[in-house]
């Protein structure tokens, strides 16, 4: 089992997640469209270039965040996971382009064993990522409700 049971978390426990990833074009441009999002500063390059203070297209924030949660999974809820809770305090301190380099980590902030099941508790993760530079690139919190090691 590639995740971890509720019962082998501890709150201080990072992971420095060892999926490393490149953002390409394609990963922005399809993105963008599956989620019908049509923002300029996602899909045309000569606005980006002109009229933005970046010169150059954003990456589309949600894949960011997106790929932030997907590439912890592996080493955190893979198999473990009941259902994912919630997402909080989302932030993007710098922008992504295309090109760049994201690395994550995620910690353990809280664990609660479930009151309502008794084989389930409830974790909540910090999910950082940063780019090839070591700038912090976004953060969240994510709340999951996680099993216990079967008995």
């Amino acid at each position: 089992m590639a995740g971890r049971w509720f019962d082998e978390l501890e709150v201080g426990q990072v992971f420095d997640h060892p999926i490393k990833r490149t953002v390409t074009e394609t990963d922005n441009l399809l993105f963008s469209t599956l989620s019908h999002n049509p923002a300029q500063l996602h899909l045309d390059a000569e606005y980006c270039r002109t009229e933005t203070e970046f010169g150059r297209v954003l990456v589309n924030s949600c894949f960011t965040l997106s790929l932030m949660v997907g590439v912890s999974v592996g080493d955190t809820t893979l198999g473990t996971a009941v259902a994912n809770l919630g997402w909080d305090e989302v932030r993007f301190p710098k922008p992504v382009f295309i090109g760049d380099t994201l690395r994550i980590e995620t910690e353990v902030l809280e664990l609660r064993a479930s009151k309502s099941r008794p084989d389930q508790g409830i974790v909540t993760f910090a999910h950082r990522a940063f780019n090839q530079d070591g700038d912090l690139v976004a953060t969240c919190k994510r709340s999951g409700l996680q099993r216990k090691k079967p008995a």
